[in-house]
C-alpha cells in the first residue's frame, strides 16, 4: 500500500489556519490570526484582530494615529481565540499566531495555561510592550518558538 509523504506537517497546518483566520480581519493595516491547539493536535479555538462582538466594523476608527485610534477598541487575535474557547481549560495548549503577542495578550496567554507560543513574525521585538511580553512569557515558562516556513507553496484544488 502506498502512503503519501508530501503532506504538510502540523506546524504548517496550524500556522496556515492562523493565517487564514487573520484574513477575516477588517483592519485595513494589520491582519493577525491565531489558532489554539491541544496537546494531541486538535484545534480548540481560533481568532483574529477586530472589534468586540456587537460593535459594527464601520462605527469605530481604524486609524493608527491621532486621538481616536483602533488601539482603543480592537481585540487582538490571541485574546479573541482565548475568549472564543468554550471547552474548559486551555492548560498545556499551544498557540499559533502570525504576530508575536503584545504584553496584554501575554498576560491572557499565561493566565489561560497555554504553554507554547509559535509565532510567524516578531517585527515589534524592540518595542517596550513586546519586550515586556517576552520577559513575562519566559518567566512564566511559556515556550516561545519562531515558526520557520518550509518554503512549500500550498495550492487549493476543489
Amino acid at each position: 500500500m502506498f502512503e503519501r509523504n508530501d503532506h504538510i506537517n502540523w506546524d504548517e497546518y496550524f500556522m496556515g489556519i492562523a493565517i487564514l483566520s487573520g484574513m477575516r480581519s477588517k483592519d485595513p493595516n494589520s491582519q493577525v490570526g491565531a489558532c489554539i491547539v491541544s496537546q494531541n493536535n486538535r484545534i480548540l479555538s481560533m481568532g483574529y484582530n477586530g472589534f468586540p462582538n456587537g460593535i459594527p466594523d464601520r462605527e469605530f476608527s481604524w486609524a493608527r494615529e491621532g486621538e481616536d485610534t483602533k488601539y482603543l477598541y480592537v481585540t487582538h487575535s490571541e485574546l479573541n481565540a482565548i475568549l472564543n474557547y468554550r471547552g474548559g481549560s486551555l492548560e498545556g495548549a499551544k498557540l499559533y499566531v502570525t504576530l508575536f503577542p503584545c504584553n496584554e495578550c501575554a498576560k491572557a496567554i499565561i493566565q489561560s495555561g497555554i504553554k507554547e507560543v509559535i509565532y510567524a513574525d516578531d517585527k515589534y521585538a524592540e518595542e517596550p510592550n513586546f519586550r515586556a511580553s517576552r520577559r513575562m512569557l519566559n518567566r512564566a515558562g511559556v515556550r516561545l518558538t519562531e515558526y520557520v516556513p518550509t518554503g512549500r507553496e500550498i495550492h487549493f484544488t476543489v
